[in-house]
């Protein structure tokens, strides 16, 4: 049995234990999608509904999103990312700490669909993976892909692949990806602000202004989005640059020192934008600042959610 069934039987041993138990009244985990390359999320209630629950390399989503405001108590299958999420959340208050149990998976990286796609180019019907690769085929042809080449680039970069604050971890800790350096952010930050601004504004171009990042981010559960204000509103409804703009660099902001680089936004987009350099922006800055990553503890909250006498705020004196 591969690592990958491994996890799988002990996701579904642990999410029948935890229902039967009565410590959770809903596990919070994926299943086989209806299209190649995909797990969708699940909601297992009963213990017969964990025989669907599964893990592989395709289960991009994160499933923090579904507990802001959750009641009862959950169990969330989780990733080094969406545990960093939830433990985020707790801080926060958006769900009580004793109601949650973080079922956790060490992670050795997802698949980037796009990246298979642009690789094979040709339809693919079916997807099926081992440990180290994944077989797609189509009409006339199946090919095998090693998954170091097709990992989403936020994994290729992840320092906390296995969920630490986890109350349970189904497998060996994975070792962490080389840390992301930004070393293109940097490069970025080099340039003149007019560049700057070109580059941010040739980023979103295409953006369809359908929210479809914020609407998959675990941070965003605000009662009503800054978007959707109409008493006073801050920005219009249509794809003027200008107000495409302010809306993402105001998304970013109030991402600043939460984002847990889990890639939800731009699995969303259907454009493909980069959404996350508006973040890593930021978390260079929160990181050299204040030496801060979250949701590495359910105690120490934001930088920017608190205030401290030594904070560096030279400007405001």
């Amino acid at each position: 049995m591969g690592a990958l069934e491994t996890i799988t039987q002990k996701i579904q041993d642990k999410a029948k234990s935890l229902l039967e138990s009565g410590q959770a009244e809903v596990v919070i985990g994926y299943r086989k999608g209806s299209t190649p390359l995909v797990a969708a999320p699940y909601f297992a209630r009963t213990p017969s509904d964990c025989e669907n629950l599964i893990w592989s390399s395709f289960a991009k989503l994160n499933l923090a999103n579904y507990l802001p405001n959750r009641t009862g108590k959950v169990a969330l299958v989780a990733k080094g990312c969406d545990a960093r999420s939830a433990v985020g959340q707790v801080t926060e208050n958006q769900i009580p700490r004793d109601n949650l149990y973080l079922i956790g998976v060490p992670c050795s990286g997802l698949v980037d669909p796009a990246k298979v796609a642009a690789k094979e180019g040709r339809p693919i019907q079916k997807a099926t993976e081992t440990d180290e690769t994944i077989t797609v085929s189509g009409v006339g042809f199946e090919v095998e892909i090693k998954k170091a080449e097709v990992l989403r680039r936020n994994c290729e970069v992840c320092s906390h692949r296995s969920p630490t604050m986890a109350d349970e971890l189904t497998g060996p800790e994975a070792p962490a990806a080389k840390p992301d350096d930004f070393a293109d952010i940097k490069a970025l930050l080099a340039k003149s602000p007019s560049e700057r601004l070109d580059y941010f504004q040739d980023l979103i171009k295409d953006c369809l202004r359908c929210y479809a990042c914020r609407n998959a981010c675990p941070l965003c559960y605000c009662p009503v989005c800054f978007v959707d204000e109409t008493r006073p509103q801050w920005l219009g409804k249509s794809t003027d640059p200008m107000d495409t703009m302010t809306f993402h660099l105001l998304r970013a902001l109030h991402c600043a020192g939460r984002c847990t680089a889990c890639g939800a936004c731009e699995t969303a987009c259907p454009v493909n934008i980069k959404v996350r350099e508006f973040n890593r922006v930021l978390d260079k800055a929160v990181q050299e600042n204040w030496s801060y990553e979250p949701g590495l503890t359910w105690e120490q909250k934001p930088p920017l959610t608190v205030y401290q006498p030594n904070d560096p705020a030279d400007f405001i004196k």
